[in-house]
């Protein structure tokens, strides 16, 4: 029974991992995506792994495909920008906000780098949970991940901006 659950999970993945890739319809694309990663959060389950299942599906079906599909909306081909930009002046505000930041990297970085090195992972290898080793020893990574992901995502927005002519 677990090989046939396995068999139709693998083959729901491939198959909505082809869509996405060959499909011309972007919406339709995401919505194979969301299909996609439903499907590895069902494997994950079947891995007796509850905790990333539930991350898979609230983190990248949830939030991440539908930042998706709002995206695609917005940023409708052929849709041109006119007239200047009406938050010139709020988006000076990212300068200071980027300097917190990063003085906030370098206490973390500062504070963690003279520790121990980190215990072993999970209860059932003795150590402590995931989300206070993530709170606590992997602090830094787990910051350093949300810049990467956030600079990718300005990136992404500033490739697909259009110049006003």
């Amino acid at each position: 029974m677990q090989y046939a659950g396995f068999l139709f999970l693998a083959f729901l993945v491939g198959g909505s991992a082809l869509g996405v890739i060959l499909i011309r319809n972007p919406i339709h694309a995401a919505l194979f995506l969301t299909i996609n990663l439903a499907g590895v959060a069902a494997l994950y389950l079947m891995l007796q792994a509850q905790f990333l299942a539930l991350v898979q599906v609230i983190v990248y079906a949830g939030a991440i495909a539908v930042l998706f599909v709002f995206a695609i909306m917005v940023l409708i081909p052929g849709k041109e920008e006119t007239g200047p930009d009406p938050l010139r002046a709020q988006r000076w505000l990212a300068v200071p906000l980027a300097g917190v930041l990063l003085l906030e990297m370098l206490l973390i970085l500062r504070s963690t780098a003279f520790q121990a090195p980190p215990r072993a992972v999970g209860p059932a290898m003795g150590g402590e949970p995931l989300y206070r080793l993530l709170l606590t020893d992997f602090l830094f990574p787990f910051e350093v991940t949300s810049v990467l992901l956030l600079t990718a995502l300005v990136g992404v927005m500033a490739m697909t901006r259009r110049k006003v002519s």
